[in-house]
C-alpha cells in the first residue's frame, strides 16, 4: 500500500507541473481533494509513518546526540520499525 503522503506530495508535483494536461491535473486535484475529505491523510497510519520517518532521520543525523538517536531507536522498535 502507499504511504498516504508520498500520494499526496505527487499529486501535488503532478497539479503544478506545466508539462502535465488540464485533465492530468483536474484528476489529481479531485483525487487530492478525495483524500483531504475522507481524512486519510490525516489517518492513524499516516500519523504513525510520519513518527517512524521522523526517528529514521534522527538515526542518520549527524547534529543528533547519541542519547537522542537511542530514544529513536527505541521508539523505532516499540512500534515495530527498527
Amino acid at each position: 500500500m502507499s504511504h498516504p503522503g508520498n500520494v499526496a506530495r505527487g499529486l501535488k508535483a503532478a497539479i503544478s507541473n506545466p508539462n502535465n494536461s488540464e485533465e492530468a491535473k483536474e484528476r489529481a486535484s479531485d483525487r487530492l481533494q478525495e483524500m483531504e475529505e475522507t481524512g486519510e491523510l490525516n489517518s492513524r497510519e499516516a500519523r504513525e509513518d510520519n513518527v517512524a520517518i521522523g526517528h529514521k532521520a534522527a538515526l542518520t543525523n549527524p547534529n543528533i546526540s547519541e542519547e537522542a538517536k537511542e530514544h529513536s531507536a527505541q521508539v523505532l522498535d516499540d512500534i515495530g520499525r527498527s
